[in-house]
């Protein structure tokens, strides 16, 4: 089996990034740009943004994102699009807003340009849309062409955002190793489509030991709402490192139990990255790992406030039943789970649930 490494085509990090987009966007396309931005950037960035664009000679279009990435959302732009004149498709925000940009752009044929308002989850980086319902439940990955053929990253905006945002991204990078290592030792296919690397493994090991050395600083800086050497390595961790490491690294048991809870309503207040960290410390738990490795993430989310208990996503009160859905819907058939180095099955995943419950408290 091939070996294949993901990556998008050129990276762009730093301070002001964003006023740089015209020119990214001329670079690809002369025939006009179509954005779909979050409403808090349409509201705060927009009219900047058009003003920009209209100097460089470049048209643009703005589209403001319904807030979810489903097939509804993705046929509704794709109809808009058809009476707008553009040769690059364009996506601000949060990432559903990016996922469904990338969708967009994949059933377009453009190119597109990436540019995360926060660093919350790895999905700017990847060629990969999460396709949820219009109700928020999880449908199905939508693996693009290629990765995104820029992605931009304002670390303004970002150190501006709740800093709940790059927690949650912390929580998302965090699996990135772990679920990496699995798939390595099961030679099974990585999101990318081929064998696992060194290369991937050695950028998600370097994901993993940059959280663990910058995560609570590169928080501080955050809740100061300034940009610091700790906050430029975390969000270039929670971006870059883990989004290439998890697609050429490959997903294992925390993103399918993430999965697997978005089917209990009461847990569809915690975000992401959050709900993957409970699902990591699940996964820690079905591996049987040392008591030393769980302590040590379990230390890590205490220390930067990720969830350790399924009563911080929200699920207080879970029964027995509902929790046993959510490990069933975890082992469905093409979940990622199945990339573990052994067999998992719902009663496996159930225990693991209420002893990483245990574990948290």
């Amino acid at each position: 089996m091939d070996r294949i490494i993901y990556s998008p085509m050129k990276y762009v990090q730093g301070p002001g990034a964003l006023t740089r987009l015209p020119q990214y966007a001329a670079g690809l396309s002369q025939s006009g740009a179509y954005a779909v931005m979050g409403p808090h950037m349409v509201k705060y960035h927009g009219a900047g943004l058009e003003e920009a664009f209209k100097k460089e000679g470049v048209s643009l279009a703005i589209h403001t994102f319904g807030g979810e990435c489903s097939q509804t959302e993705i046929n509704r732009i794709l109809a808009d699009l058809k009476a707008k004149k553009a040769g690059v498709i364009i996506g601000i925000g949060g990432g559903k807003t990016l996922d469904t940009a990338k969708a967009v752009a994949y059933h377009a044929g453009l190119p597109v340009i990436i540019a995360p308002s926060i660093a919350s989850t790895d999905a700017p980086c990847s060629a990969l849309s999460v396709i949820y319902t219009d109700e928020g439940v999880f449908e199905s990955y939508l693996i693009l062409k290629h990765n995104p053929n820029v992605v931009l990253v304002d670390t303004d905006i970002i150190a501006s955002s709740p800093v709940r945002m790059l927690v949650a991204g912390m929580g998302d990078a965090l699996a990135t190793y772990y679920e990496a290592r699995a798939c390595f030792a099961s030679g099974k296919i990585t999101t990318a489509g081929g064998a696992s690397s060194i290369t991937a493994l050695a950028i998600a090991k370097a994901c993993r030991d940059s959280l663990f050395k910058d995560g609570l600083r590169a928080k501080l800086a955050a809740e100061a709402k300034t940009v610091s050497a700790a906050l430029e390595n975390i969000v270039e961790t929670n971006t870059y490192m883990s989004g290439v490491g998890f697609e050429s690294g490959g997903l294992a048991a925390a993103h399918a139990i993430h999965n697997g809870l978005t089917v209990l309503p009461g847990g569809h207040g915690a975000m992401h990255g959050e709900k993957v960290a409970f699902g990591l410390l699940t996964q820690l738990v079905l591996e049987n790992a040392p008591e030393e490795e769980i302590n040590q993430v379990l230390h890590f989310c205490r220390q930067v406030g990720l969830p350790t208990t399924l009563e911080m996503l929200g699920l207080k009160d879970v029964s027995d039943e509902d929790l046993k859905k959510a490990a069933q819907a975890s082992c469905a058939e093409g979940e990622t789970i199945h990339n573990m180095p052994f067999a998992v099955t719902p009663q496996a995943v159930f225990s693991a649930l209420k002893v990483a419950d245990a574990l948290g408290h």
